[in-house]
């Protein structure tokens, strides 16, 4: 009976050296489901991460698709802007005169309003330091008072539509 015994523990000890038969241990499982766990996390992490630079790379190309259509139709209204600064500028005498200038005001008025509702901003050119960026000089000379590379007149106004340049401030510059 001994020997029965014996092959009954030499049964189970094979058993347990056999992997097809042995049962997987819980620290196992659990370990490989939190790496698991910890892929499938970081994936989801990266998709949002993914999907919120892509929802805001549309959202810009949008704006600037938006600003570039309105950007023609505000280069059209910039030459009548500057024919009313021009009759503005005029003197203009007899009968009539007065009713005329009011007209173009009101006409000037309506123009730069639409202008600034659509975002576009003046330059303010006038005694401020040359800048390429924003000045186009098409004349220097030779002033008293003024800084070298100072601009003492402005022959056109320049714009910006929002914070970029829809046309440059056409200048004269002090030279020293």
């Amino acid at each position: 009976m001994n020997s029965d015994v014996n092959d009954i523990d030499v049964g189970a000890d094979q058993a347990a050296d056999d992997p097809a038969t042995a049962t997987p241990a819980p620290a196992d499982d659990a370990s490989k489901l939190a790496e698991e766990r910890d892929q499938l996390r970081d994936r989801l992490l990266r998709t949002t991460a993914e999907f919120d630079n892509y929802r805001k790379r549309v959202d810009r190309d949008r704006r600037d698709m938006a600003d570039r259509a309105a950007e023609g139709v505000l280069l059209d209204l910039l030459p009548i802007v500057d024919d009313l600064e021009r009759a503005l500028a005029a003197d203009t005498a007899g009968e009539g005169a007065e009713a005329y200038r009011r007209g173009v005001e009101l006409i000037y008025k309506q123009i730069t309003d639409l202008l600034v509702r659509r975002g576009v901003k003046t330059i303010d050119a006038l005694g401020a330091d040359f800048d390429p960026n924003l000045h186009q000089a098409v004349a220097s000379e030779a002033a008293d008072g003024a800084r070298d590379g100072e601009v003492i007149a402005v022959l056109r106004t320049g714009y910006l539509l929002g914070d970029r340049l829809l046309r440059p401030a056409m200048v004269k510059v002090a030279q020293a």
